[in-house]
């Protein structure tokens, strides 16, 4: 499976993100190794190798976020080999959140660890926590682009930038405000003030009439 799984995205994916996500889950792997998690490696490959795949044309749909088409594009791989569904769900869970900051480390090993993985690649979180020999035997085995931050942003921006409405409360509006200068931020409470709810006072005034109504 894990073969398949590695073929699958080398055949799919552009190198930049093919080593990224192979980075993904040896930072992970290193990362539950030190905080002494037990988890099923297999499940952490599968979450690693395919939490990108939504970024790619085979797997993008037209109004998903992008992460859950990676989810679900893992999901009908570990169907189609006859993965239970709790763990197809701990992949799903795990790639569906790897943006989603503050949640995913309170979930279940799989779904912590491809984040953690996902964080120190891309944003060097923890990067201390990690010896000098880890990192360089990581870039060593899958290297890091010399461009590898302005490349993987633009890999972002190449996925997202025909449905930007589901960049909407995640990282990726950051990387739309950056790459399309068309591209114009949903504000949360310009949504909330503007929507179909009466405002309080109109809702009283709607109730008082009603209740005065004879009869």
């Amino acid at each position: 499976m894990a073969r398949e799984a590695t073929q699958l995205v080398r055949d799919t994916e552009p190198d930049l993100l093919f080593h990224h996500s192979t980075r993904v889950f040896l930072f992970g792997a290193l990362a539950g190794e030190r905080k002494q998690l037990k988890y099923d490696a297999e499940l952490l490959y599968i979450g690693a190798m395919f939490h990108d795949m939504g970024l790619v044309e085979a797997y993008s749909s037209r109004h998903l976020r992008f992460e859950v088409d990676g989810a679900n594009a893992a999901r009908d791989f570990l169907r189609g080999y006859g993965a239970n569904e709790s763990d197809i769900e701990q992949v799903w869970d795990a790639i569906a959140l790897h943006t989603t900051p503050g949640i995913p480390e309170h979930k279940k090993p799989v779904v912590a660890l491809v984040t953690a993985g996902v964080e120190m690649d891309v944003l060097g979180l923890a990067y201390h926590d990690y010896s000098e020999a880890q990192r360089s035997q990581v870039i060593q085995a899958h290297p890091r682009e010399p461009d590898f931050k302005e490349g993987i942003i633009e890999a972002f921006a190449q996925g997202t930038r025909h449905k930007p409405e589901t960049t909407f409360g995640n990282v990726k509006a950051d990387v739309l405000a950056l790459k399309d200068p068309s591209y114009k931020r949903l504000d949360f409470c310009s949504l909330i003030l503007g929507s179909a709810w009466p405002n309080a006072h109109q809702h009283d005034a709607n109730c008082g009439h009603l209740h005065h109504q004879p009869g």
